[in-house]
């Protein structure tokens, strides 16, 4: 009887040492980002820290990439059968994920309070066939910057407001001596190169497709890479364009070696504030420039979000981390850096304080924000348009042959 008791005592503490292991168990997220543009790598942990002090069960390894191999990383580590719980995504993957059930339909997680509280566009970010992969988290757009001190010293009163007119200044900028190559832009054979190019497609009225099908190599498409050959062969950029990335356009802003530059929102804090800056308090901020007669402002959706992976095995508690990432606490607190997605945080003082230049800009560049095509196949489309716009700034072809030859190889 006695041994009974003992052995049912024994059992029963070992129920209970299997409950309260079980119940403090730790689960570990394994969560990709990118390590350029946007929140900065010591933001993403800092973020990342505050979520598992308030979710002592959960740990998050991060990971970090360069935006170009973001994708890769992403698709392989599916193929492999896991890797990642969280991954970042640019606005261009859903459609491509989603075909290929890389990303979880997380359109029943997205609450009333959600789509209320973020602004519409930013939605566009997450959404393919009606369904949503992920929340919204960097809400971004290309703008044009210009360092005030230079426009000054040329007599230049007022920012261009036309890509004709910023051709003009930077002409006159270089003819009095001030700058020899007064213009930056990430013209590198990758995505950067895309993004600068559809600010200008969507300048001239452009499309990328028209039924499914190329439609880039003519009208404003084509109009929008002759102006990028115009502006490098007539030395007003510089001619180091086509091998830059965005942070290597921030740097020769911030050197003050460039009058004008192309670049996300993340560079005005950087470069109007940051102690490395030699351009700091003089850097001016507006929408990218409109063409006459076609349009007021130009844009491309630059946006990204985060999402849950298919082979993820804690998709709550992902799920979790997303909405942690995402809340408009934690936006609010790093707005330096990254616009948030939350409307009403535009009336939020510590927000709007120190960068109602750069806001004042976003309301207009946000709402005429550019997609690139929404196609699972948007990745061939990209690599053969990179191509085309390398040829022609090297002036291996014409503008008309390189995007020619990029439609017949997109894939489309």
């Amino acid at each position: 009887m006695l041994k009974s008791k003992r052995n049912a005592l024994i059992g029963a503490t070992l129920i209970g040492a299997f409950l309260v292991t079980d119940a403090y168990a730790e689960t570990t997220l394994n969560a990709l980002f990118m390590a350029q543009a946007a929140y900065s790598e010591a933001d993403v942990r800092a973020m990342t820290e505050a979520f598992t002090k308030a979710n002592p069960d959960v740990k998050v390894n991060l990971e970090f990439v360069p935006y170009e191999g973001l994708h890769d990383k992403t698709v392989l580590a599916q193929g492999s059968g896991g890797g990642y719980d969280v991954v970042l995504f640019d606005v261009i993957w859903p459609a491509e994920y989603a075909t290929n059930k890389v990303l979880v339909d997380v359109s029943s997680r997205i609450t009333d309070d959600m789509k209320k509280g973020v602004l519409p566009g930013a939605w566009t970010t997450v959404q393919y066939d009606g369904a949503y992969y992920g929340m919204p988290w960097i809400l971004d757009t290309k703008y044009l910057f210009y360092n005030k001190e230079i426009l000054e010293k040329a007599g230049i009163k007022a920012p261009p407001k036309t890509w004709d007119e910023l051709a003009e200044q930077a002409k006159i900028i270089k003819d009095k001596g001030l700058l020899a190559t007064p213009i930056t832009w990430s013209w590198s054979q990758a995505e950067a190169a895309i993004c600068d190019y559809t600010t200008l497609v969507s300048a001239y009225g452009g499309k990328f497709l028209d039924g499914g099908k190329p439609a880039f190599h003519t009208g404003g498409g084509l109009d929008a890479l002759k102006y990028m050959v115009s502006s490098y062969t007539s030395g007003i950029s510089n001619p180091n364009s086509k091998e830059f990335l965005e942070e290597d356009v921030r740097k020769v802003f911030e050197n003050g070696e460039a009058a004008f530059a192309l670049n996300w929102t993340y560079m005005y804090n950087l470069a109007n504030a940051g102690k490395d800056s030699k351009v700091a308090g003089k850097v001016g901020v507006v929408p990218a420039p409109g063409v006459a007669g076609k349009s007021e402002v130009s844009a491309v959706n630059g946006s990204m979000g985060l999402g849950i992976t298919s082979t993820s095995k804690h998709p709550d508690e992902a799920w979790k981390y997303i909405t942690f990432m995402t809340s408009q606490e934690v936006q609010n607190q790093y707005a330096k850096l990254s616009l948030p997605i939350w409307a009403s945080s535009y009336e939020d003082p510590a927000v709007t304080k120190g960068q109602e230049e750069l806001i004042a800009a976003a309301k207009l560049g946000l709402a005429a924000m550019y997609p690139r095509p929404t196609t699972p196949k948007y990745q061939e489309l990209s690599t053969a348009l990179q191509q085309a716009i390398q040829e022609a700034l090297l002036g291996q072809t014409s503008p008309e042959d390189a995007l020619k030859t990029a439609a017949e190889n997109s894939g489309l």
